[in-house]
């Protein structure tokens, strides 16, 4: 599943520019972004990670650089204002989606 052209260019300006000049890389910053939400929403490991979205270094590598930066946490709260300001109740940093004024649910949280 990738990011849909709705909520892709808030987080767009949000990114870090690329600095290094020469050959354009093989797998788009979008798909290695792709691959880190797919992670993130499946809990895979990195390494079972499909290789539509590159290979899996890549996307970790990413997804490390970006965070100790502190990127990640610029998008989700720019993504936490849109939200709000559409009134459609906040974002949570959680793998599954609820609104965060709604209590967690009974016992560990996992169905099944």
């Amino acid at each position: 599943m990738s990011a849909t052209d709705e909520p892709w260019p808030v987080p767009e300006p949000l990114l870090p520019k690329r600095k290094k000049p020469g050959r354009p890389p093989a797998w788009t910053r979008r798909q290695r972004i792709d691959g880190i939400r797919f992670r993130a929403r499946t809990g895979i490991p990195w390494r079972d990670m499909p290789e539509r979205y590159g290979p899996w270094m890549r996307a970790h590598d990413l997804f490390s650089r970006q965070h100790r930066d502190g990127t990640w946490h610029r998008v989700l709260s720019a993504l936490q204002g849109l939200r709000r300001a559409q009134g459609l109740g906040r974002v949570c940093g959680r793998q599954r989606p609820r609104r965060c004024d709604q209590p967690p649910p009974a016992g560990n949280g996992r169905t099944g």
